[in-house]
């Protein structure tokens, strides 16, 4: 199995060269790391003490946030280094204030792990969620530096649950401590051996109810909306925009703001072509001019987290292709969520969808439906808000719990 293991990473390095020939996120993802280990070679220095936190992507990063900066106001003496694997993470915080180390993480073979962690030496490694790399866990393993994995889930669909993978069950042995997100998690983990297990729940609750106490003020929003209903649809797909836009004629009294998931030129562009006219920039929307729009398109990064406290409604996007993006921003200021078919993978959105806080539509009908019931039936929204409310109250302090095991382990 590792063997298979190996050529595989092989594999994907392979075609992640042949993608770069087209692909501009694939050839950011092979130039970004190019010169990884003479950059840390100069940002390392001896006797420097590092804790190594890795994340795959922005998503992620959002939930290892509040474990960075509680280890960095606990900890200042340690070196906080921050590796991503995607692109889209390490771009946008590649100048994370609580970071003093921000970089690619090498792809996975023996010797990248082995040089990578002779390299940096940390005292103490976190990762975020579930992205394993068998063969930095080895080396790590080997090195008897401490890994703890946080917010993590598990599903009985994922190989580690399959008869052939007791190699990979034996590497998960390794790790010091998994903090996941539910019980089925640990129970999963259990059931193959695996005992080191606390359940606390999802730290990113933890960072949007930290937001959503003192979010950023958008006057031109404020007034955009007036009197009327705002639906805000957030990190949109075209996928999703296809379902959105049909409806937005058929809400002439309600205002919508739209926020792709992408913010470049062309996608901008593509928004504003399919609705028309009705369609504003929100960086150029002038006071005056509000009355000729009923859609603002949010043309810039890292305002939507704040956009949705002016939200009756809000709309997620991504459950229409890869898999649901971020619905606790929304949920954490009290309003009914909605989002397409992917969301399976999502403990927050299983849990909402029975408490009916949020709601899944497969197709444009069935928004359609959802939206006029939220706007007409207020017995139907005001328990949605509530329950959202009740859900974030109850899931906030998985942070503290965690900071609490790694403090202490640091102190020892």
């Amino acid at each position: 199995m590792k063997f298979l293991y190996n050529f595989l990473i092989s594999v994907f390095y392979f075609a992640i060269i042949i993608a770069s020939l087209v692909n501009k996120k694939a050839k950011k993802w092979l130039n970004g790391r190019k010169n990884v280990f003479e950059s840390l070679l100069y940002s390392v220095a001896a006797g420097d003490e590092i804790i190594w936190i890795h994340c795959a992507s922005l998503g992620e990063f959002e939930q290892g946030r509040p474990i960075i900066e509680g280890l960095k106001k606990a900890h200042p003496n340690y070196k906080i280094l921050l590796s991503f694997f995607s692109p889209s993470g390490y771009e946008i915080r590649k100048n994370y204030e609580y970071a003093d180390i921000v970089t690619y993480l090498p792809l996975d073979t023996y010797s990248n792990a082995k040089k990578f962690i002779s390299i940096i030496n940390p005292k103490l490694v976190i990762f975020v969620k579930y992205e394993f790399w068998f063969n930095y866990l080895a080396e790590l393993k080997k090195q008897r530096i401490p890994v703890i994995f946080i917010s993590s889930i598990f599903r009985p669909d994922q190989y580690f649950f399959k008869s052939y993978s007791s190699w990979f069950r034996k590497a998960l042995k390794n790790i010091d401590h998994f903090f996941v997100q539910n019980e089925e998690s640990k129970e999963l983990l259990q059931n193959i051996g695996i005992n080191q297990v606390t359940t606390c729940g999802d730290t990113r609750f933890d960072r949007v109810y930290q937001l959503a106490q003192n979010p950023l003020k958008f006057e031109i929003i404020n007034l955009f909306k007036g009197e009327s209903k705002l639906i805000v649809a957030g990190s949109t797909w075209p996928q999703d925009e296809e379902q959105l836009i049909p409806i937005i004629n058929k809400f002439p009294e309600i205002k919508f703001i739209i926020a792709p998931h992408e913010v470049h030129p062309s996608r901008i562009e593509q928004i504003q072509k399919k609705i028309g006219s009705k369609a504003g920039l929100l960086s150029s929307a002038k006071i005056n001019e509000l009355d000729n729009y009923n859609v603002l398109i949010v043309d810039s990064i890292g305002v939507l987290a704040h956009v949705y406290q002016y939200a009756t409604i809000a709309y997620i996007g991504g459950g229409f292709k890869t898999g649901l993006h971020n619905i606790q921003e929304p949920v954490t200021f009290g309003i009914p969520v909605v989002f397409g078919p992917k969301f399976q993978k999502f403990q927050e959105a299983n849990d909402l969808i029975k408490l009916k806080g949020a709601f899944s539509i497969k197709n444009s009908n069935e928004l359609l439906e959802i939206f006029s019931n939220l706007i007409v039936i207020k017995d139907l929204y005001q328990n949605a808000c509530q329950t959202n409310k009740n859900y974030v109250n109850q899931s906030v302090g998985a942070s503290k719990i965690i900071l609490n095991y790694l403090n202490e382990l640091l102190e020892n």
